[in-house]
């Protein structure tokens, strides 16, 4: 991370990698990842040229292939100077794995360089973007809320990807982490306990054997309800992906309608800041927002 001071604020500059799912399909968290990190005084500076990560199938298909797309993007991020900062947590996974996986085998660092032709030192730090916000602080957050959120019940839902390995992610605790939960606390929203914190969505699975998403979406959702939560927040865009798209065929299924939006944490932060709206992508989730918003009293 490079770091610039003025006279008015500490001004945190990161090589932004934002994966193909931030560029396509979750265009709203990408745009809401922008606004909020600008309000924070977070700068991010695109990694040129960067490719894909690999997730969530190539490592599975070519260890050597899963190791090289990621740490082909930090080499760039390194040459650049800057520590990468990711908010997919699929993205992130991958990029940390890499970056770890390189850094305990010379052997296999030495064959990316050969094979691959990526020269990296490890002289940088990834980090996920819900990792690097909480690590401003409460008081970080609080300062900038406008809008509080009261009213919201918001159950925290960090899945199976972005605390796991232990080892690789040790940000936050991979069995009951509170990292989401706390920075939901200081935009004025109460966040539920509940037991589901990080159970898997069934992530890509989506595509290939949806009933399995379809059950696992459902528990997921169902356990919620059952803790009070009126909303879920995520950090993640396959998991905000498939509990919010698959609403419907649940109710299709088992005969129970959630009707329970599905957030970017970056959005419900965005909320809170009184940033506009537009900038969100609010109105661009498949369970309608508004009308719980509206009940809270914020204009979406």
């Amino acid at each position: 991370m490079e770091q610039a001071s003025t006279s008015e604020t500490l001004i945190m500059k990161y090589a932004y990698y934002p994966g193909c799912s931030l560029h396509s399909t979750a265009r709203e968290y990408d745009h809401s990842t922008r606004e909020v990190c600008e309000a924070l005084g977070i700068e991010l500076k695109e990694i040129p040229d960067w490719n894909c990560c690999g997730a969530s199938s190539a490592h599975s298909l070519d260890h050597d292939l899963g190791v090289a797309l990621p740490l082909r993007n930090l080499a760039i991020a390194e040459r650049m100077g800057m520590d990468v900062i990711a908010p997919c947590a699929a993205c992130f996974s991958r990029l940390k794995s890499a970056d770890a996986a390189v850094k305990d085998d010379a052997d296999l660092l030495a064959k990316m360089k050969d094979q691959a032709g990526i020269e990296y030192n490890g002289s940088i730090q990834v980090q996920s973007l819900l990792s690097a916000i909480y690590a401003m602080g409460d008081d970080a957050i609080k300062s900038r809320v406008k809008k509080p959120l009261q009213g919201l019940k918001v159950a925290c839902y960090y899945g199976c990807l972005l605390l796991r390995p232990a080892g690789v992610s040790p940000f936050d605790d991979p069995e009951n982490p509170v990292s989401l939960d706390r920075i939901m606390a200081d935009l004025g929203a109460e966040p539920v306990e509940w037991p589901y914190k990080n159970e898997c969505c069934g992530a890509s699975l989506s595509l290939s054997k949806p009933e399995i998403v379809v059950k696992l979406t459902r528990d997921i959702l169902s356990m919620a309800k059952k803790a009070g939560a009126n909303c879920l927040v995520t950090a993640c865009p396959l998991c905000q992906g498939n509990l919010d798209m698959r609403q419907p065929d649940i109710a299709s299924k088992y005969g129970e309608k959630y009707d329970m939006p599905i957030f970017y944490f970056t959005q419900l932060m965005g909320l809170a800041f009184g940033l506009r709206n537009e900038g969100l992508g609010i109105r661009q989730l498949m369970v309608d927002p508004v009308p719980l918003l509206a009940e809270i009293g914020i204009h979406a």
